[in-house]
């Protein structure tokens, strides 16, 4: 009897998939059209100049952000340009060159040279060897948060103490109080994995969200914290499966704030989605997966897979399955139905 039972939950479930799954579908950026990392409007033209060796769009761009004090824009893409530069840098060698003193191509400047300390086999010796080109950048840009942003990086590298870190972390802040790429790099220092706990990870995500400014991406630094919990893979209480569930909750309520396809809160929304995976909240997922659109994010699917954008199509699929599997056939007059936001 029990065999039997199981035999026709196992046929229900295959035909609701199979019912249940183009519809679900339909909600979603076809995978053709899905591209990691995708630059906006304003950093795509400025990358493809500095594929061609031109150095001045970044240069605008860059300036853009600092007179108007556009500090979130002007972190994310200092960091692609970056990231961009780790391979091609001639445009930026040319922008130094015609500008030593320019406090945008110096904080580029500086985020290259952490960024390939850290990936170095002596990161720590590396690391403090690229020290001054962060003061430099700091100099040039008295008023600017994202060279301490990177000096708060190059801190958790170079194995800062809790003092010298504070030191950094006031300094950053006076420069711009809620700024989300400081307190990431504060979250990861505070992180289990490298010189707090869980807790104390926990701790700070939960004040800085609740002193957070309205729509602010801080207020995602607690679904950050729950993130670097779940990849810890250690046995868990149901006291911090609650603040998992807590700070899913209170990234879904920020994600509501933005609209679908908007590529400012991508990365959020493709975290959120993988934390509610991983709590088996499909219906929710599939909800951020279908706000996300076609703007999948490296993070955090690179955290756990060498190739992110397949692992983000695989997560989708897989939460299309699930919902579709736990949809009931038929409703209330013949006609499926399922949750207001797939309609």
């Amino acid at each position: 009897m029990v065999r039997t039972m199981s035999l026709i939950r196992a046929l229900i479930r295959t035909a609701r998939m199979i019912r249940h799954t183009p519809r679900l579908t339909d909600c979603l950026a076809p995978d053709e059209a899905v591209l990691l990392d995708a630059p906006d409007d304003r950093l795509g033209p400025a990358l493809v100049a500095a594929a061609v060796g031109e150095y001045e769009p970044a240069a605008k761009l860059l300036a853009t952000t600092r007179e108007s004090a556009e500090w979130e824009n002007r972190d994310r893409y200092v960091v692609r340009l970056a990231a961009f530069a780790r391979n091609r840098d001639e445009w930026l060698g040319d922008w130094l060159g015609a500008a030593p003193r320019d406090a945008d191509a110096l904080v580029v400047k500086a985020e290259l040279a952490v960024r390939r300390a850290w990936e170095s086999p002596a990161r720590t010796e590396q690391l403090r060897e690229v020290g001054p080109l962060i003061d430099a950048a700091a100099e040039a840009g008295p008023g600017d948060p994202v060279p301490w942003r990177i000096a708060l990086d190059h801190a958790r590298g170079t194995h800062a103490t809790h003092t010298a870190f504070e030191t950094l972390w006031e300094q950053a802040v006076r420069r711009s109080s809620h700024h989300y790429g400081c307190h990431v790099a504060a979250l990861k220092y505070l992180s289990a994995q490298w010189y707090g706990s869980h807790r104390e990870c926990f701790d700070f995500a939960e004040q800085a969200a609740a002193d957070a400014l309205p729509g602010s991406l801080v207020q995602a630094l607690p679904v950050r914290a729950a993130f670097a919990q779940l990849l810890g893979g250690e046995a868990r209480t149901s006291v911090q499966d609650d603040r998992i569930d807590a700070a899913a909750d209170l990234a879904i309520t920020l994600s509501r704030g933005y609209g679908p396809g908007d590529p400012w809160p991508a990365e959020v929304r493709n975290l959120l989605a993988y934390v509610l995976v991983a709590r088996g909240r499909w219906e929710e997922a599939l909800n951020q997966f279908r706000l996300i659109g076609p703007h999948a994010t490296s993070f955090p699917w690179s955290s756990v897979t060498e190739d992110p954008l397949g692992r983000f199509l695989q997560a989708r699929d897989d939460v299309r399955i699930e919902v579709a599997s736990a949809t009931p056939l038929r409703g209330r007059g013949g006609q499926v139905r399922l949750l207001d936001h797939y309609s």
